[in-house]
């Protein structure tokens, strides 16, 4: 009888254990649930099967959107006005498919900068034991003090990595706007040669129809006729290549603005502002290391692994981590709450492998910054000295030119008045052609160069005349 009593008293004996230790796990969910209270949803974001491409410039340029760019300021944009070079370079820089690709890298560091200003979650672990009179548990909360030694490098080495990205993202959108303003001095330049190619080609036809009539009557020999049948076909040549730059310059540019391949872009003429002088080029020169970003881009990189190698090197102390406990024995029920500390003793490791890699990596980025400064001083020597050459040779044809043309002009009126051969008239506007075409392609190759210099100083660009 009494045996029963006492199996009565140790069952509710039992079942108040668990229901206390229920209790405390239900309080542990309700910790660990409120924590997840404020976890992000994944959702997903399948990708296109169409092109985003736009059928007509209709952006609105804002000032703030420009002000990364050197010598891009807002204007207004009417496309049915015809766009000016500025315009043309403000819309690649913010319609330009790649460029809105890699801005989102801007995104990704700014992320992984907040994600360096966070402390590491503190672990709670728990379980459950059970004998046949009580049932035990335990619960501990730890937190990793040891990652505050080294948070402050940590943090530092993302912020400096995300000024390095965004300097990249800036000098990617300048190469972007050079080469805007590459193709549209090209695309002006080739509507200057389609004049001159356009009436070479048309004289010289008219002169190989002559021929041909005149071959038929007989009064002119046939190598006569061929020579000027040569002169008509590289004149038709130089056209059809003429048309595949057109082709090829129409689609890079709709290309680099976002556009469909279908658009026609219309070009006006704006004012030319003054080029680089030589003055202007030595002290470019001399502040490059502190104006172009992608040198910018480098420093910062430079910074962040130094900070990582700090980082490095601050982890090869002893790290620390301390907790709170609290258990209930299985056996005779007993409750305890206790303390717990944890140290990582630095007697192998060391983090000598890290150590190592930071400063090889700190010792790359060095030489990589020298290696692009002196890349650059000797690529921005290389363009100045081949404007100055451009410079002395369109000087050089201008003499020439002027001395065709008073030339031409003689034989045109000998023309009119049917004093002198057509064909030698001919031929001699051909050849002054021929120097004019030298002239459009030199202002253009000598224009983009200007754009690639500012470009490589990191200086304004002038705009196109």
């Amino acid at each position: 009888m009494s045996g029963r009593r006492r199996t009565v008293r140790v069952r509710s004996t039992a079942e108040r254990s668990i229901v206390g230790s229920s209790r405390v796990l239900l309080c542990l969910l309700a910790v660990a649930a409120g924590a997840l209270g404020g976890c992000s949803i994944y959702r997903p974001k399948p990708l296109p099967w169409q092109p985003s491409l736009a059928a007509a410039p209709t952006v609105t340029v804002p000032a703030r959107d420009l002000g990364g760019v050197p010598g891009l300021r807002p204007e207004p944009i009417d496309p049915a006005k015809g766009l000016t070079e500025t315009n043309v370079a403000a819309l690649a820089v913010l319609g330009n498919p790649r460029l809105r690709a890699v801005r989102r890298q801007e995104g990704v560091a700014r992320a992984q900068l907040f994600a360096a200003g966070l402390l590491p979650d503190p672990v709670l672990s728990g379980g459950i034991t059970k004998s046949p009179f009580f049932t035990g548990y335990g619960a501990a909360l730890t937190e990793a003090v040891g990652t505050l030694i080294t948070h402050g490098a940590s943090k530092a080495a993302a912020k400096a990595n995300a000024q390095r990205v965004h300097l990249d993202v800036v000098w990617q959108e300048w190469q972007v706007a050079a080469r805007a303003r590459e193709l549209y001095v090209e695309a002006r330049t080739l509507r200057h040669l389609r004049v001159a190619l356009g009436t070479r080609r048309r004289d010289l036809g008219r002169l190989y129809r002559r021929d041909l009539a005149a071959l038929a009557r007989h009064e002119m020999t046939a190598p006569q006729a061929a020579t000027d049948l040569a002169a008509w076909n590289a004149a038709e040549g130089d056209w059809r290549a003429l048309e595949l730059r057109e082709n090829a310059n129409r689609h890079a540019l709709d290309g680099l603005l976002g556009l469909e391949p279908s658009v026609r872009l219309r070009l006006r003429r704006i004012t030319r502002e003054p080029v680089i002088d030589d003055a202007q080029y030595r002290s470019a020169l001399a502040q490059l290391p502190r104006r172009r970003p992608d040198l910018l881009a480098l420093r910062a990189g430079y910074r962040s692994q130094e900070q990582r190698l700090r980082e490095a090197i601050l982890g090869q102390f002893p790290l620390l981590g301390v907790g709170v406990d609290k258990t209930r024995s299985a056996e005779e029920g007993i409750q305890s709450i206790g303390f717990n500390v944890s140290l990582t003793l630095p007697i192998f490791n060391r983090n000598r492998g890290p150590i190592a890699i930071a400063r090889a990596s700190r010792a790359y980025l060095y030489r990589d910054y020298r290696a692009r400064l002196d890349e650059s001083v000797i690529q921005a020597d290389e363009v100045w000295t081949a404007t100055q050459i451009m410079r002395r040779r369109l000087a050089a044809l201008a003499v020439q030119r002027a001395a065709l043309a008073h030339t031409v002009a003689l034989a045109r009126r000998s023309v009119s008045d049917r004093t002198e051969r057509f064909a030698d008239y001919v031929r001699l506007e051909s050849a002054a052609i021929g120097v004019d075409v030298q002239a459009i392609e030199l202002r253009g190759s000598l224009r983009q160069a200007e754009v690639v210099l500012a470009t490589i100083l990191a200086v304004p660009i002038a705009a196109h005349p």
